[in-house]
């Protein structure tokens, strides 16, 4: 049950990111990432008595959950923006992937190597394999490294993050609790950073205004499902499966933008596959 969570999370969040892809070009990445943080949070906060209650945060455990739940919250916020503004200034099929290397951080803690570093090598491979033609035909191929920088910073975000949810924060405070602590902590970081850059925080328009509830649907949904499968399966486990969204947003870029793909990253992607393969069984 754990690998078809984490594989499911894969799915709703590699959705997500295609979609913040769009939306960072519309509206800028800051206002991207608050109305999809704020949006969840909304979701979440209606829907919480249905989903087993505020758990930890309100039976009376004192600060301690509330301090996981904000650092989860601060690490998510890093990791969401430097993504978001990758997707803004690079390209999807650079920099998808490789801000899905995070799981390199909780290898230690799996006993499925073996499948776990061939995905790592997969998404490595993807990454890798992105090429742009130079203006000279003459001149050699010079490699696309928009972005990059941030999505290795939002990969050991994301690492970190997803290390402490599986080891304290889920534990300390809930699966659905933790989100909507994240949600909530994001959201106010991400408000703050737009009101001190004195930059607009009016409603988005028209079809972006779809965008931010489908993002803020999917990605909060993802972390839901990875959440309860770390409590299921290894932590390490989850983190792999549940950066496959890399895949997912490479493929669709393929498909609906038309981001050329190398035959070096369609051998990664099947190489992910590969590891899936190895740690299921």
């Amino acid at each position: 049950m754990g690998i078809l969570l984490g594989l499911v999370t894969a799915l709703t969040w590699g959705g997500a990111d295609f979609v913040a892809r769009s939306s960072t070009h519309r509206i800028g990445t800051l206002r991207t990432m608050f109305y999809m943080q704020f949006t969840g949070f909304l979701l979440l906060t209606i829907s919480m008595r249905w989903l087993g209650g505020w758990g930890h945060l309100a039976d009376g455990s004192g600060w301690q959950p509330w301090g996981w739940g904000f650092l989860a919250g601060l690490l998510n916020a890093c990791g969401t923006l430097s993504l978001y503004r990758s997707f803004e200034i690079g390209k999807m099929a650079v920099v998808a992937p490789l801000s899905a290397s995070y799981p390199a951080l909780t290898l230690i803690l799996s006993s499925r190597v073996g499948g776990i570093i061939l995905i790592l090598f997969g998404v490595a491979v993807v990454a890798g394999g992105e090429h742009v033609p130079s203006e000279n035909p003459a001149q050699p191929v010079k490699t696309n490294s928009r972005g990059i920088g941030l999505a290795i910073a939002a990969a050991v975000a994301f690492g970190a993050l997803f290390w402490l949810l599986g080891i304290r924060i889920v534990p300390h405070v809930g699966a659905i609790q933790a989100v909507w602590m994240i949600r909530l902590t994001s959201s106010l970081l991400t408000a703050s950073v737009i009101f001190s850059a004195a930059q607009p925080m009016r409603l988005p328009r028209g079809s972006v205004r779809w965008m931010a509830l489908s993002m803020g649907t999917f990605d909060t949904l993802a972390f839901v499902l990875s959440n309860r499968g770390m409590q299921l399966e290894q932590v390490a486990v989850i983190s792999v499966l549940g950066s496959l969204y890399g895949a997912v947003t490479v493929g669709l870029a393929a498909i609906f933008l038309r981001e050329h793909i190398s035959r070096w990253q369609w051998t990664g992607i099947a190489t992910i596959f590969a590891g899936i393969f190895l740690i299921s069984r």
